[in-house]
């Protein structure tokens, strides 16, 4: 029998991994089997260079169509699964048919958390996740049109600096009492804040959205305290809920994504899983983590393709991220929870420049890295060598970031 991997999901994941399949020498057959009508392309442009109209979609895609063909990869967009029976080891599909595996790799990342409230549905509110999203976000904005953005995460921040540069009003209305507030400081969060209302983004924190008002269309939104915003467009952008339906239909085990261990297998032997959909161990961190970012998702990737041919390439990395906002690149390193001190290195509250160090203890936990690339490499060098921290060295503005190091 000619084994076959069966790649359920076209995404970043998806696509690491199968070129990472033949990398590691896998003779047999490839299947990649994708939602959207397009084969694997990179999403953190959508709420950036594409929403500007700077990139088209075949600039997006992460590998040429070439690729798949030479590497014998076939791909299958446009297509859902319905279901995995393990037993017989196949992938049932919703138009009836079905494809056996060998090995099965659940590469389902994560889909966007609905706005429940009424008017939701009207024409005129939209989502930020996929190209068909951006398209229809495109096709309606107008210089001066009037855009909220529901939620003040680095979703709706990218989006407000994209739509700022296209000419059209924005307001971000976001629940808590500052920005980005479940992952950065208070110092970040004022420093972000200060920026996009200095590009003329109007934010209102603390504002509940309870209603979208308007008949055939958006026409504005309703907040708790029966605040109303006119809107001629709203874009919804309140975080993602993994795709974990078909790992708990099949019986794996799934708590907050589908649960894999250190080399991206699940409690099936056959079946594998990467990118946004899982939760895995990371020993540097330790404990369990799940993770919504492209580096996570490839490296992962890459230790599920290890694994299915038969090697075992373990999977530990410090997280780290980023976001393009306006002429600021924050590239951040590890994950800042449980933090008891922030050290600031630069003027947070002037500049366009400066990092935030998370500390506990003389442990570094994390840093947000905004304009300061060799800062954010010494960040993750700290990180990995799990090397004490100096206070003084991290906000001496005047010391090299290399001489960091020597402590």
């Amino acid at each position: 029998m000619n084994k076959r991997v069966v790649i359920v999901g076209a995404s970043h994941a998806g696509a690491q991994l199968a070129s990472s399949l033949r990398q590691e020498g896998w003779q047999g057959q490839i299947l990649m089997i994708g939602e959207e009508p397009f084969a694997p392309y990179q999403r953190p442009p959508l709420s950036k260079e594409y929403l500007r109209g700077e990139k088209n979609a075949d600039e997006l895609l992460i590998r040429p169509a070439e690729m798949y063909i030479r590497h014998g990869v076939e791909l299958l967009p446009g297509r859902c699964v319905r279901s995995v029976d393990r037993t017989a080891k196949r992938v049932l599909m919703e138009d009836g048919k079905s494809f056996d595996y060998h090995k099965l790799a659940l590469c389902t990342g994560a889909r966007v958390r609905q706005l429940e409230v009424p008017g939701a549905d009207l024409p005129g509110v939209h989502y930020l996740r996929t190209l068909a999203d951006v398209d229809a976000i495109r096709t309606r904005l107008v210089p001066g049109c009037r855009v909220v953005i529901v939620g003040g995460g680095y979703i709706g921040l990218e989006s407000a600096a994209a739509l700022r540069k296209c000419g059209v009003e924005v307001s971000v209305l976001e629940v808590q009492s500052r920005l980005l507030a479940r992952v950065t400081a208070p110092q970040v969060s004022a420093f972000y804040q200060r920026i996009h209302a200095e590009a003329g983004v109007v934010i209102h924190t603390g504002w509940s959205v309870v209603a979208i008002e308007g008949e055939d269309r958006v026409t504005g939104v309703v907040g708790a305290d029966g605040r109303r915003l006119p809107a001629d467009m709203v874009i919804v952008g309140i975080g993602v809920i993994p795709n974990v339906e078909l790992a708990s239909q099949c019986g794996l085990k799934v708590d907050n994504g589908i649960w894999v261990d250190e080399f991206a297998s699940t409690d099936d032997s056959d079946i594998y899983a990467a990118g946004d959909c899982t939760n895995h161990p990371n020993r540097l961190l330790g404990r369990r983590v799940r993770l919504e970012s492209v580096p996570n998702a490839m490296e992962q990737a890459k230790s599920a393709a290890a694994s299915i041919c038969g090697r075992q390439q373990c999977y530990d990395a410090y997280p780290w991220f980023w976001s393009d906002q306006y002429d600021l690149k924050l590239q951040i390193a590890g994950l800042s929870e449980g933090y008891d001190r922030v050290i600031l290195r630069g003027d947070a509250d002037a500049g366009r420049s400066f990092v935030a160090w998370y500390v506990c203890g003389d442990k570094l936990l994390a840093a947000d890295c905004i304009n300061r690339p060799k800062e954010f490499m010494v960040a993750k060098q700290l990180l990995a060598g799990a090397l004490p921290v100096s206070v003084e060295r991290l906000a001496d503005e005047s010391l090299d970031p290399k001489l960091i190091l020597k402590i």
